[in-house]
């Protein structure tokens, strides 16, 4: 598997792998994207991660995949616990995804995760205070990609749903993917 910072083909003959690797970064950085905060729960043990790899992918039954890498905390959360909430976050909030690259401290007397108010409904994965919608799953299948699993969720409750503008990638100076 390829570290961080290598270069990963394959590459067309002909063409300086260096150049080729920086446009297609390129490209892949311009497929729209959201930027979402996904809760896990294994257990007491709950986390808030920053995600953009997220998709439905079946509307009988309805089932939304996310893509985690599998070093990541909430992997293994997700892996154990068999669930997660994808929380939709509004524009003017992208500050906050920012407070969870990292994995997230845990105060449950409270019921916080860096200091952000969270709430629960059916599988008990975290749901961000600021969530303007958001999806529980239950995980239903996995499949390893390589850096990444993907977890294939079945919805099990949704809530929110207010209008507002989106959260997408290109409103932070982020990038991740590519």
């Amino acid at each position: 598997m390829a570290q961080h910072g290598e270069l990963v083909g394959p590459f067309p003959s002909g063409v300086d792998p260096e150049d080729y690797d920086r446009l297609r970064r390129r490209v892949l950085w311009q497929l729209p994207m959201g930027l979402y905060l996904l809760g896990s729960a294994a257990g007491s043990r709950k986390n808030l991660m920053t995600m953009n790899w997220a998709m439905q992918v079946s509307v009988r039954p309805k089932h939304v995949a996310v893509s985690i890498e599998r070093s990541a905390f909430s992997h293994a959360l997700v892996e154990e616990g068999g669930c997660y909430a994808l929380s939709l976050i509004a524009r003017e909030d992208r500050a906050a995804v920012r407070r969870f690259v990292k994995p997230a401290e845990h105060d449950a007397v409270v019921g916080t995760l860096n200091d952000m108010r969270y709430t629960t409904a059916v599988t008990g994965a975290p749901i961000p205070e600021i969530a303007v919608a958001w999806l529980d799953c239950e995980v239903r299948q996995s499949l390893d990609t390589g850096s990444h699993t993907v977890f294939v969720g079945e919805v099990m409750a949704v809530g929110g749903g207010e209008e507002a503008e989106i959260l997408r990638m290109e409103d932070t100076r982020m990038s991740y993917g590519g």
